[in-house]
C-alpha cells in the first residue's frame, strides 16, 4: 500500500519527534532532578495547566502582537527599500553598508542599544523588524537583479503602462524571493522579538515569564514557556506560508 507523500513525510517527522522525546525522557530519568531538567510528561503538564489561565492568553498575544507588527512593517519597508535601489542604484549603494551592519551585529548588542533609545513595550517589534528587513531587502533586490533585461525593453516596445509592467513582469519575478524572504525570517523575528522581551520584561508578555522563571528557579515553567514560542513559531510560520503559497499558486493560475 503507498502512502500519500504528505502521509509520508508527516510520518516520518513524528518518528524524528518521538526519537528526541525520548532522548529527553531517558536524560530526565538520567538526571532525575526536577531543578535541573524536568520530563516531557511533566512539562506538557504544565503547559496545560498554564494554558488554562487567562494570562497565559494575555500574555501569548501581546507577545504575538508586537512580533507581528515589527515582522509586518519590516516586510513593507524592505519592499520599498528594494524597490528604491532598483530606481535610484545611488541610493542601494549607501543603503547597503547599513544593512550590512545590520546582518553582522549581535541580536543582543542591537537589544541592548535599543533599550537605551526606546521605551521597552516597543523593542520587541523594533527587534523582529530589524532581523525581517534585511532579508527581505536582500531577496528582494536579487531577484529584481535577476530580471532578464529583454523583458524591460520588449515592455517598452509594447508600451506598456507601469501598472501592467509591474503585474507582469516585476512580481512573477520577485514573489519566488518574497516567499524564500519569508520564510527565512519569520521564526528569527519570532525567537528575536522573545529574546527582547526577555530583557526589557514588559508588563504583559511571554519574556516576562521567562525571565520570572529564571529568577525563581522555576525549570518546568521555563521548558513549558519556551515549548510554547517553539511551537507557535512553527505554527505561525505554517499557516503565514500556506496562505502565501497558495495565493500565488492563485494568481498563476489567474494569470495563466
Amino acid at each position: 500500500m503507498k502512502l500519500n507523500p504528505r502521509l509520508r513525510a508527516a510520518l516520518g517527522w513524528l518518528g524524528v519527534a518521538a526519537f528526541w522525546l525520548g532522548v529527553w525522557a531517558v536524560a530526565a530519568c538520567a538526571v532525575d532532578l526536577e531543578l535541573l531538567l524536568p520530563s516531557p510528561i511533566r512539562v506538557v503538564q504544565r503547559l496545560g495547566e498554564l494554558v488554562v489561565t487567562a494570562d497565559f492568553w494575555r500574555a501569548t498575544l501581546a507577545s504575538f502582537g508586537r512580533v507581528a507588527l515589527g515582522a509586518l512593517a519590516a516586510l513593507a519597508l524592505g519592499s520599498l527599500m528594494a524597490v528604491g535601489g532598483a530606481l535610484c542604484p545611488p541610493l542601494r549603494r549607501l543603503m547597503l553598508p547599513l544593512l550590512a551592519i545590520i546582518k553582522a551585529t549581535p541580536v543582543a548588542s542591537f537589544i541592548l542599544l535599543a533599550l537605551v533609545w526606546l521605551e521597552r513595550g516597543i523593542l520587541p517589534a523594533f527587534m523582529a523588524a530589524l532581523i525581517v528587513l534585511p532579508v527581505v531587502w536582500g531577496n528582494l533586490d536579487a531577484g529584481i537583479a535577476a530580471i532578464d533585461p529583454a523583458l524591460h525593453e520588449l515592455a517598452r516596445a509594447y508600451h506598456l503602462p507601469a501598472l501592467r509592467h509591474l503585474r507582469r513582469i516585476y512580481i512573477p519575478a520577485v514573489m519566488p524571493h518574497f516567499v524564500s524572504a519569508c520564510r527565512a525570517s519569520l521564526g528569527m523575528a519570532w525567537k528575536a522579538g522573545i529574546a527582547a522581551e526577555v530583557l526589557c520584561t514588559p508588563p504583559v508578555s511571554m519574556g516576562r515569564y521567562l525571565y520570572e522563571t529564571k529568577l525563581y528557579l522555576e525549570t518546568t515553567d521555563l521548558f513549558a514557556w519556551t515549548l510554547t514560542v517553539i511551537l507557535l513559531s512553527v505554527g505561525i510560520e505554517y499557516v503565514f506560508m500556506t496562505v502565501l503559497e497558495k495565493a500565488t499558486k492563485k494568481r498563476r493560475a489567474d494569470h495563466d
